[in-house]
């Protein structure tokens, strides 16, 4: 039954965030008849909202829960102070996420006045392989975990996406040595991110913080030593 019940609620996507009963149905690959039961049931709790129009919604209860994951709430209350004394300094994108398995999860994000358009949003995943904050958990996480993730599909965004295995690794081992990341164009033509890792009280990342800026206005040289400020202030923050 809880199986079911979360399958419901894994239909709900950025794409689709209010579906009809059938709809639901469809995308939690499950009958009518069960989707109309545990729909009521996730009503009454509070994990489904349902419109005057008839469609589903997630609930603001689910968010209440949700807020009280350590590694996003925590996470964020301790770096929020120098999140947005880097985006006051700079008026462009601020980012910060952690990484979940094979993908990454931003748990912040503050959209600078004017600032190059993003795909992100707090709460969204993306592959670890294209965005700047990516790049940094992956060249830090397991060798395993990364030899699963260079070894499979590496999704292209645009022509300026990496894919191939061995510049990857080379990219990895570059983030290793510098200290920061770059992704030039590799989401989007227009944005170019660079980002530093964020370390807790024992030494090890456990998220990342990035600047997205539009591709030609400034030097991933000029936006590093910013964006490593800000990560080792939010390390120390944690008790680094």
């Amino acid at each position: 039954m809880l199986a079911r019940g979360l399958r419901i609620l894994d239909a709900f996507s950025a794409d689709h965030p209010a579906l009809t009963l059938s709809e639901l149905a469809r995308r939690a690959e499950l009958p009518l008849s069960t989707v109309h039961r545990l729909a009521g049931e996730l009503v009454g709790w509070g994990a489904l909202e349902r419109g005057a129009d008839g469609r589903f919604r997630i609930g603001l209860r689910l968010w209440e829960v949700g807020a009280l994951a350590p590694r996003g709430s925590a996470l964020r209350e301790r770096a929020l102070p120098f999140l947005e004394d880097l985006s006051q300094v700079t008026r462009e994108n601020v980012q910060l996420a952690v990484r979940e398995g094979v993908e990454v999860v931003f748990v912040e994000r503050i959209a600078g006045s004017g600032a190059v358009p993003v795909l992100t949003r707090v709460g969204g995943r993306f592959a670890l392989t294209a965005t700047g904050v990516g790049l940094v958990l992956l060249a830090h996480a397991p060798p395993e975990l990364q030899e699963e993730v260079l070894t499979g599909p590496v999704e292209r965004y645009t022509p300026h996406t990496v894919t191939d295995p061995r510049a990857l690794r080379g990219m990895l081992a570059d983030v290793r040595v510098s200290g920061y990341a770059v992704s030039d164009r590799q989401v989007t033509d227009d944005a170019l991110s660079v980002a530093a890792p964020v370390h807790d009280r024992r030494g090890a990342v456990v998220a990342a913080v990035s600047l997205v800026v539009r591709h030609g206005t400034a030097t991933p040289l000029a936006l590093a030593p910013l964006v490593r400020t800000s990560a080792r202030a939010i390390s120390r923050a944690l008790g680094a």
